[in-house]
């Protein structure tokens, strides 16, 4: 039980991304995990949200406290801010320590600044990409579902393209449950191949080993598709180094790969799928890192939405039109389904944050945190003045 004087305060605060209903923190609705977290020494704040996928009243029934909506920059610097994606890019800085999904720790474009921010304000950044336990796996990660849902999206995309050659898919409605976004797809397939008269497509899905992957491939085999129009590459498929004409030839690409730090040479390129004969209509960038150097898909560098689902590959050739799926909030398709998964692998993790300075996940993530500000540009390093611009 903790013994210290000070009560720890976890801050719970509302998302700013638009049609993001996801949290991280679907463990502070449950009446069980709440009097635990309470029992050992846990003061819960959580923000009023009417975007978020559980109800206000489902927090407060289970002990916490509302708060206003947007009220934690006014927190008191000891509280712990918890949340989902990362914050506002309005360049203040940070005296909080903060825990939600940073995306900047692989120098993605933009990382030095968005650090800086923590840096400069005396604040802390516990990305939860990098809690991971002493074998290096994440100790929780919405993975399956984003998976699943890019797998899902690819094949509305297909399906519209050939029932409504020349069109964009449109807006994507939120599923509240992963058996409702399978109808869905299966009618949207079905309804391809009755018009059209073809095939199921063939999928190509990279990466199948991981938790994106193994969500990718359980959509595909809901929605019907065969085995034999499922294949499957692992790290020792893409050894030989790309880029891999089986992808041209195949209908959807998945790709669900971890992106390290290391450069692998690229899947495609404009010029391989520019080739004559290309079969490939849509690519699903699970992993979705267009900013990384090492990005292994240099075919597109922007980001769709559930408003805008697809945009077009720069490809030429006498192949289909190409689009990309390029979504980073995937799970956020079925955000109850995939908030549940995540906030259980997360709790055992979050029960221990009161002794972070001892725990090895929490030490973990703050050494990647603290590795990354040294390599700030010098200029970074040093805050600004007061009265400096």
């Amino acid at each position: 039980m903790i013994t210290k004087d000070i009560q720890t305060v976890i801050h719970l605060r509302a998302e700013t991304k638009p049609l993001e209903r996801r949290t991280c923190c679907k463990l502070h609705i449950s009446p069980t995990s709440v009097k635990e977290l309470v029992r050992i020494g846990y003061h819960i704040h959580v923000e009023r949200s009417p975007e978020r996928i559980y109800a206000d009243r489902e927090y407060q029934d289970a002990g916490a406290d509302l708060v206003p909506e947007g009220s934690w920059p006014d927190a008191p610097r000891d509280h712990l801010i918890v949340g989902l994606k990362e914050l506002p890019d309005d360049g203040s800085v940070l005296p909080h320590t903060h825990i939600h999904f940073g995306h900047c720790f692989k120098q993605q474009d933009g990382w030095a600044e968005c650090l800086s921010r923590y840096h400069d304000g005396g604040g802390k950044l516990y990305d939860l990409e990098f809690l991971c336990d002493n074998h290096g796996r994440r100790v929780a990660a919405f993975g399956y579902w984003a998976g699943y849902a890019g797998a899902a999206i690819a094949m509305m995309a297909w399906s519209h393209q050939l029932l409504h050659p020349g069109t964009r898919l449109g807006p994507l409605s939120l599923y509240d449950s992963s058996k409702m976004l399978r109808k869905d797809v299966s009618a949207a397939l079905n309804m391809a191949r009755e018009t059209i008269h073809s095939s199921n497509p063939r999928v190509i899905i990279i990466g199948g080993q991981g938790r994106c992957g193994k969500g990718a491939i359980a959509l595909c085999q809901h929605v019907g598709l065969r085995p034999e129009e499922i294949t499957v590459w692992s790290r020792k498929d893409t050894a030989r180094g790309g880029p891999f004409p089986e992808i041209s030839a195949s209908d959807i690409l998945i790709n669900c790969i971890y992106l390290g730090k290391d450069r692998i040479p690229p899947f495609v390129t404009p010029a391989s799928l520019s080739a004559p004969g290309r079969r490939l209509r849509v690519i699903s960038d699970v992993s979705l890192d267009p900013n990384n150097p090492n990005n292994p898909l240099p075919v597109y560098s922007q980001y769709s939405s559930f408003l805008n689902p697809t945009i077009s590959a720069p490809v030429k050739g006498d192949g289909p039109e190409l689009t990309v799926v390029s979504i980073d909030h995937l799970p956020n398709l079925i955000p109850r389904e995939a908030s549940d998964e995540f906030s259980a692998a997360l709790f055992p993790t979050m029960r221990s944050l009161e002794w972070r300075e001892e725990d090895n996940v929490w030490k973990a993530a703050l050494a990647v945190y603290n590795e990354m500000v040294k390599k700030l540009p010098r200029a970074e390093w040093e805050p600004k003045r007061v009265g400096e611009s």
